[in-house]
């Protein structure tokens, strides 16, 4: 069995005591990872606070140096990363998977590499110059989901480091290898105690929010820790960036030949078995196409193979830990009992792994758990409604709002009906989608801040403005 430890001050550090780390795939432990106590915690921090005057202090062009080597870290050892996030998170070693994730993590290091927040001019009068520039933050905690591990950890760490900051991370305790395996490899580039990560129980991350020593939180999760986290991080009025998930929704606009969109509401659905914040989670379909939009989507579905990441023969594989599998068969159950339709799947796969195969569900209620909860898993709600005014009332009836879109054969129309969604980023015939320069955050109880381009990266500054008074004309 590999050995795993965490990374504190630019050094690897054991535990005393470590937790098992579970293959989904067959439900069975494979590794042991280091559990860290407080008082390595705080040691992280500490060194995080000690690296951070001279990591700030560094020209830009020399942090922009060290992202271009991290990227070309990831992509050396892209291999490696890769098998690590299919074997601890399930997600394939084909299609849209593991190796496009680490693919995205090289990408948008590149690209976070790329960008320059410059001071800008606020006023230049014959008495003043007004200027706003920004500082980093300082330190950053950074806790990440189980869902993407590896890319939400870069997501979180490369625009800390471009500005300036430094960071202490601690990654998902079903997810914890990938992390820790990245942050070692980064560590033979950067300065000690620039990025450290640790390891645990949500323990450690309670206490990271309520600590004194870190400046700003940055969370991807769930809405009720991510207001724990808020309510924690208020000692020392960190800074915040929450992206807490949604239940998007997706409208089929009436008369859609949906033939030629099969494909990509397919991945909008379903991509990482549908463990993704922003997938599609609600369809509304109008009830003159309803029955052939859902027999053409279940015949279309029913032929994805399912099984073992690392069967390269397979685009989907199992829910990532036994948590959301029982979620998912609890909610399918659920509709059944409830009147129900079951179009496709509806029955947890033999084996001892986390597998529930595709499953879509027709003729649902907006009072299921199946619509109204936030699924996150392998099953799909296919929606009947009769107006396009009353699927967008009903898609806005949740408290969430990250993510919508619509789908069309005209996309102005389209577009026109997607912008009344409430939700941070809306899409055309496509859901999903994110792109390293579009900033991307939710709406309601969606979260708080951006990420992503220069929008993200100004949130891990402060503003200064510098007022400089200019001599008396003689």
């Amino acid at each position: 069995m590999a050995e795993y430890a965490l990374v504190i001050n630019g050094e690897k550090v054991v535990s005393k005591e470590t937790f098992d780390v579970i293959n989904p795939a067959t439900g069975e432990v494979f590794a042991a990872c280091p559990k860290a106590s407080v008082d390595q915690l705080d040691q992280a921090v500490a060194a995080a606070g000690k690296a951070l005057p001279a990591w700030s202090a560094l020209a830009d062009e020399k942090r922009v140096e060290y992202l271009q080597q991290i990227a070309g870290v990831i992509e050396k050892n892209m291999a490696e990363l890769s098998q690590l996030i299919t074997l601890e998170q399930g997600k394939t070693q084909s299609g849209p998977g593991a190796n496009f994730e680490v693919g995205g993590c090289m990408a948008w290091t590149q690209v976070t590499a790329s960008l320059k927040l410059e001071d800008e001019l606020i006023d230049d009068n014959p008495e003043d110059t007004i200027e706003l520039t920004r500082k980093p933050v300082g330190v950053v905690g950074s806790i990440t989901p189980w869902n993407w591990p590896l890319l939400i950890a870069v997501w979180h760490i490369m625009p800390a480091l471009r500005v300036g900051c430094t960071v202490v991370i601690k990654p998902a305790s079903y997810t914890p290898l990938s992390t820790l395996r990245l942050v070692e490899l980064i560590n033979d580039i950067l300065p000690a105690g620039v990025l450290n990560v640790v390891a645990g129980s949500s323990e450690i991350g309670n206490v990271m929010s309520a600590h004194k020593g870190i400046d700003k939180i940055v969370f991807t999760g769930s809405v009720e820790v991510g207001q724990t986290i808020m309510q924690r991080a208020a000692g020392n009025l960190k800074t915040l960036t929450l992206e807490l998930g949604g239940n998007d929704a997706g409208i089929v606009l009436p008369g859609t030949d949906i033939e030629p969109l099969l494909e990509p509401l397919f991945w909008g659905c379903f991509i990482n078995a549908g463990q993704t914040c922003a997938c599609l989670k609600r369809l509304f379909v109008h009830e003159d196409d309803y029955e052939e939009v859902c027999q053409k989507f279940a015949d279309y579905v029913s032929k994805i193979p399912v099984g073992d990441g690392m069967d390269e023969a397979n685009l989907i594989g199992p829910l990532a830990n036994a948590a959301q599998f029982d979620i998912i068969r609890k909610y399918v159950d659920d509709a059944r009992q409830k009147g129900a339709r079951v179009l496709c799947g509806g029955e947890p796969m033999p084996g001892n792994g986390y597998f529930y195969p595709l499953t879509l569900v027709a003729d649902v209620t907006d009072d299921m758990d199946l619509v109204k909860e936030e699924q996150f898993g392998t099953a799909l709600p296919i929606i009947k409604y009769t107006t396009i005014d009353e699927a967008v009332e009903r898609a806005n009836a949740v408290d969430v709002g990250l993510g919508g879109s619509a789908w069309g054969n005209d996309v102005q129309q389209a577009k026109a009906v997607a912008q009344r969604l409430e939700a941070g980023t809306v899409w055309i015939n496509a859901h999903g989608k994110l792109h390293p320069m579009a900033p991307f955050g939710g709406v309601k109880l969606s979260g708080i801040g951006t990420e992503f381009g220069l929008e993200g990266l100004k949130a891990y500054t402060t503003i200064q403005v510098v007022s400089v008074a200019k001599p008396a004309q003689g």
